[in-house]
């Protein structure tokens, strides 16, 4: 009865860990009274799958009443409240073009996630890896891990985000590389990704083409990985350039000797 005037809402308290649960942990304030701590309410910097991680029954510990519903009798407690939030000094410490170093945490399909410091993580988003390669994955370039040095494009500490970028390191390269890519004129490269719909390939210039299915002789999308193979050297007819989307068109049609096959590779072999 008298908790809502022992414990308001934002204030500290010692407790005891007295349950513990996937969900969270039940803390006991005191005899009679217990409160949850989500497992998000843990902590700022480690991500935790499971609370007992970080909590014992019986452990001390210092939580912060986030809410308090006497008609239910339920209190839910925060123990990553009692600590200082890494986010808090995010904006005097970082700047939108600040070059940084961080480690890769974990991969996705739309990007990768930077930890630049405990608790503290930025989106370097697929869009932002590379000037020259196109519909890559993440996984292309990074693996979990990695130490990569990135730039910050945008922040909202508020909503505790930081976009980076990786390619904003270097000088975008498109238009000179671009500029002697001739519709019509030939050109070596290599197979770089294999997909349903075609093939891409790196240009000796650095940037990636792609060959349709229908620009291939003899090969069906269901015969592509038959015939073709990750890093085969591959010789091709260059069809369009594409510089608002930055694509380029790629045939194998008019390739001297062209059989549906890489460059120097015989059919069957």
């Amino acid at each position: 009865e008298k908790a809502p005037e022992k414990f308001p809402i934002g204030s500290r308290a010692p407790g005891k860990v007295v349950n513990i649960l996937p969900y969270g942990a039940f803390v006991e304030l005191e005899p009679g009274v217990e409160g949850l701590v989500h497992i998000s309410d843990l902590s700022w910097t480690k991500r935790v799958a499971h609370p007992s991680e970080l909590l014992h029954i019986g452990d001390a510990v210092e939580v912060v009443v986030l809410n308090l519903d006497p008609a239910v009798r339920k209190i839910s407690l925060g123990i990553k409240q009692a600590q200082e939030n890494p986010w808090q000094g995010v904006r005097e410490k970082y700047r939108a073009g600040d070059r940084l170093r961080g480690g890769v945490r974990n991969l996705t399909d739309f990007g990768a996630f930077i930890e630049l410091e405990p608790g503290v993580d930025g989106l370097l988003h697929v869009s932002d890896m590379s000037w020259t390669s196109k519909n890559l994955k993440p996984s292309d370039l990074l693996k979990k891990g990695d130490e990569v040095e990135v730039v910050i494009l945008s922040m909202d500490p508020e909503a505790q985000k930081i976009s980076l970028g990786m390619k904003q390191l270097v000088e975008d390269p498109w238009q000179a590389l671009a500029r002697n890519c001739y519709p019509g004129s030939l050109a070596p490269g290599k197979v770089s990704r294999i997909a349903s719909f075609g093939l891409f390939v790196q240009l000796e210039n650095g940037l990636e083409g792609l060959v349709h299915v229908s620009e291939i002789p003899g090969v069906s999308s269901q015969t592509l990985e038959k015939n073709f193979r990750v890093g085969d050297g591959i010789l091709v007819q260059i069809l369009h350039v594409d510089h608002e989307t930055r694509k380029i068109a790629l045939s194998l049609k008019n390739i001297p000797h062209s059989t549906g096959v890489p460059t120097g590779q015989e059919s069957g072999s």
